[in-house]
């Protein structure tokens, strides 16, 4: 009866491990013969002669030894041979000198043996499962998983994923805003996974600049089909976010890709983070205008760059300095990290003295891609161009002499109109 129950116990065993998800059934069967092998070999000195045959659908086993028949006074030995009256007990036909091959049943091998295949087994399941879940992770680095919320702590919160594995998320890689209860469901990337000990710690951020991203790519198609790419990311989390965004196809706004009609793409993002601002400009390789850009919604009278000390010197007028600044320092703080450049605002007294003209109000009369090539030089008012000589204008900004002309005019004018009134 004790035999019957271990036998039925071993086969309890084998069932549990059939029902582990994500271990392929070559690796399996392959743990549970080596297993089995290592018992045999223990107690008969080889495996050699022993087949062991594994059903991991049904979860069950079969052991059976190959042993060549020999006459009774010839026995040598047991595991390797068989005498012929015994061989006759249970085939009729066996004669000497053939082989002969019976089913071992494990439960006669003892409890003991029993007992250390059982502990091999679950040695090997729980080492299995931590290599797999270590693989698991390790190819999701970078990519959005949900998981819910397991448990609070005052330093990391634990979540369950859906094969009831356990991430951590730490407070410091938390939105300032998020605030969880157990059983709620988190979105978080997967920033990276530790193996310590052979313990693998999976560990989640909602802060990394990789999670917007991904954010991005789920939201707009563009980006996931590679139309448009997202060139660079700057975010205080919580509270506000630069995107720079540039497109491969000229007949796509990548901007407005981005933010969607009315805001429909952005603001599920938005809402993400935790109603963290979010600001998509377009990216450009000059690196004054993309400074220009960053600095936004603050527009910039003239900028001095420094490519080989990474620094700008961006000159405003006085209302202007405090937008490019931004509430606490958050605008030029983020527009640095964006660009990779060290700025410092001034204010620009000697514009302020004086009323200028930003060269956008001039639309109706210069074309807009002559506009564009003044503001890739620097030239963002009109007393900014009218400043330059005309020869170096026509130089600097690659434009034709007539051109050139035609913008001093216009410009010129302006400044005449107002004295004259």
């Amino acid at each position: 009866m004790a035999k019957k129950e271990e036998t039925i116990s071993m086969i309890d065993s084998l069932a549990e491990f059939k029902e582990l998800k994500n271990i392929d059934k070559e690796t399996m069967i392959s743990v549970l013969e080596d297993s089995f092998r290592n018992v045999i070999a223990k107690m008969f000195g080889t495996d050699e002669n022993y087949d062991v045959i594994i059903n991991p659908e049904k979860g069950d086993f079969e052991i059976w030894r190959n042993r060549k028949v020999v006459a009774d006074d010839e026995l040598e030995d047991s595991n390797l041979q068989i005498a012929l009256s015994e061989a006759r007990k249970i085939s009729a036909d066996a004669e000497v000198g053939e082989d002969f091959t019976d089913e071992v049943h494990f439960a006669d091998f003892g409890r003991r043996a029993i007992l250390t295949l059982r502990q091999t087994l679950a040695s090997k399941i729980l080492e299995l499962q931590k290599d797999n879940l270590f693989a698991k992770y390790k190819d999701k680095i970078g990519t959005i998983i949900t998981a819910d919320v397991y448990q609070v702590w005052k330093r990391e919160m634990l979540l369950l994923d859906d094969d009831g594995n356990e991430l951590l998320l730490p407070k410091q890689e938390q939105i300032p805003g998020d605030f969880y209860h157990k059983g709620d469901a988190a979105r978080a990337i997967v920033q990276r996974v530790d193996n310590l000990n052979n313990n693998p710690k999976i560990m989640l951020s909602r802060t990394d600049n990789m999670f917007l991203q991904r954010l991005f790519e789920l939201e707009v198609p563009e980006i996931n089909d590679g139309l448009i790419t997202i060139k660079a990311i700057a975010r205080i989390p919580g509270e506000r976010a630069k995107v720079a965004v540039e497109s491969y196809d000229d007949r796509i706004d990548p901007v407005g890709a981005c933010v969607g009609m009315k805001g429909s793409r952005i603001h599920g993002i938005v809402r993400e983070l935790r109603n963290e601002n979010i600001d998509v400009i377009n990216y450009t390789s000059n690196i004054s205008l993309f400074i220009q850009r960053a600095l936004s919604p603050a527009k910039i009278s003239s900028i001095h760059v420094n490519e080989t000390e990474k620094h700008a010197e961006v000159y405003l007028r006085p209302e202007e300095v405090s937008l490019a600044i931004g509430k606490g320092g958050m605008n030029i703080k983020l527009a640095c990290m964006l660009t990779g450049y060290n700025i410092d605002v001034f204010r620009d007294i000697d514009g302020a003295d004086e009323e200028d003209i930003y060269l956008d109000e001039f639309s109706d009369e210069i074309d807009g891609w002559v506009i564009d090539a003044l503001k890739n030089i620097g030239c963002y008012t009109a007393k900014n161009v009218l400043a330059i000589p005309r020869e170096e204008l026509i130089e600097r900004a690659d434009l034709e002499e007539s051109t050139v002309d035609d913008v001093l005019r216009i410009l010129s004018a302006e400044f005449e109109d107002d004295s004259n009134e």
